[in-house]
């Protein structure tokens, strides 16, 4: 044993995001670093944990800058934590927070901490915009003379190009593909109708909006840079206004997939708070539920499965370590990093050739209720900061169970590169 003699259960006390913002917009002027710090304060505030030491804290961006090489740790700092409060960053894609919080709660359940935060942020307002590796190996070359004219001989190849700049992009370096462009080809395999995605992301619009004018979130955000509350929501949408949206990674007339019905870029950070019971007790603070189960799956999505598919598998390997079907939960929440991508996931669940071949059971997962699903709202209405989404559904998750009953939920987020995370919070 690495220390304890026994698992512990991991509590989850609480989350805190700011408001999830559209890209270029709110949070032009801010930059990751001002954007978690602000999370992690909402967090210390929430909770009273001023001066606090936490056995550790990680996150992480999937997009940031070289200097933000030690991003967390700088965070912590600023947090109002004490500073002897480690900090760690870790990406993998969408899946970032989420794989954060499965960290800690390992150290957790094994007696190496009490507490601990995991977060993400994003910006695409921010992007790390680069010039072409040529330029760099200009200036390597300079740098690397030792007489003046060794220093100025590599000026002499100066170019024009040199000062095209490089912005990040979502391309798959093993297909040159855009997840939306991958997506579509998701949704043409499984033959998932336009107004089926249009449908989903009314849904999610009108229940996050909902759960805004009812209050759900007003405690889950803290207001930040002069914005209260995610500006993505669209209370007044409809299936006529979604129905009129051209597609935008497809436009042969065979598409699907628009701008309504998949995540806008989004600007925004999310934290949340876990610990042993003990810790949480001792402190009078709340435990919501529990991080009970986790898994992570990839898929070999150039060859076989689509690029988003690996929740469809992640899902049913963990549900057979928990000794749970698809039907024990109380709660789906499903990361909509496009609507196609959530519609697909359920109906390789409901296949009983997918389920048979792919996942080797000898009945179909079987369906879920979509009653249950993602009912406060997801990405789609929210919004989506890459590594943000993980701890922002973790807090939802745990409130939802905490305040309107049930005993789990289930957690899915797809992400770039073939991968998902999956994770079950309990309630006991």
């Amino acid at each position: 044993m690495l220390v304890g003699t026994e698992v512990r259960r991991v509590a989850i006390v609480g989350g805190v995001r700011i408001p999830f913002a559209r890209g270029m917009g709110a949070y032009f002027e801010a930059g990751n670093q001002e954007m978690l710090t602000a999370a992690f304060r909402g967090v210390v505030d929430r909770f009273g944990l001023q001066g606090e030491r936490l056995g550790d804290v990680a996150a992480g961006a999937v997009m940031k800058h070289s200097s933000q090489w030690n991003l967390v740790r700088e965070c912590v700092l600023a947090s109002g934590l004490a500073p002897e409060t480690p900090g760690m960053d870790l990406q993998r894609a969408c899946g970032t927070s989420l794989e954060a919080a499965i960290g800690i709660a390992n150290k957790i359940a094994l007696g190496q901490i009490e507490a601990g935060m995991a977060g993400g942020v994003d910006t695409v307002s921010d992007a790390p915009i680069v010039y072409p590796r040529s330029y760099q190996q200009l200036l390597l070359r300079s740098a690397k003379g030792r007489s003046l004219g060794e220093k100025l001989r590599p000026w002499l190849g100066l170019r024009p190009k040199h000062f095209r700049p490089v912005v990040p992009g979502t391309l798959e370096p093993r297909t040159g593909l855009s997840m939306g462009q991958s997506c579509e080809i998701m949704a043409k395999t499984w033959r998932i109708a336009r107004e089926d995605q249009d449908r989903l992301a009314y849904e999610s619009h009108a229940r996050a909006a909902r759960a805004w004018a009812e209050g759900f979130h007003a405690d889950l955000v803290v207001p930040f840079m002069g914005l209260q509350r995610d500006d993505n929501v669209r209370a007044d949408t409809s299936l006529e206004k979604l129905a009129k949206l051209k597609p935008v990674f497809d436009r042969s007339g065979s598409g699907t997939l628009t701008a309504g019905n998949s995540t806008p870029l989004t600007d925004g950070a999310s934290a949340v708070l876990l610990a042993s019971e003990a810790w949480a007790r001792a402190r009078n603070l709340p435990v919501l539920g529990h991080l009970a189960y986790a898994k992570v799956h990839a898929v070999d999505f150039v060859n076989e499965d689509g690029l988003l598919m690996a929740p469809a598998y992640a899902v049913p390997m963990m549900l057979k370590d928990a000794e749970l079907t698809l039907a024990d939960f109380d709660y789906y929440e499903l990361h909509e990093a496009f609507a196609a991508q959530v519609l697909c996931t359920l109906k390789a669940w409901e296949s009983a050739q997918f389920c048979r071949e792919r996942l080797g059971l000898d009945r179909p997962l079987g369906a879920l209720d979509r009653a249950k699903l993602n009912v406060v709202g997801s990405s789609l209405a929210i919004g989506h900061p890459f590594a943000a989404t993980g701890t922002r559904i973790v807090a939802t998750l745990a409130k939802l169970l905490a305040t309107r009953g049930g005993k789990r939920g289930l957690i899915s987020v797809c992400t770039a590169g073939g991968m998902g995370v999956t994770a079950i919070v309990e309630r006991a």
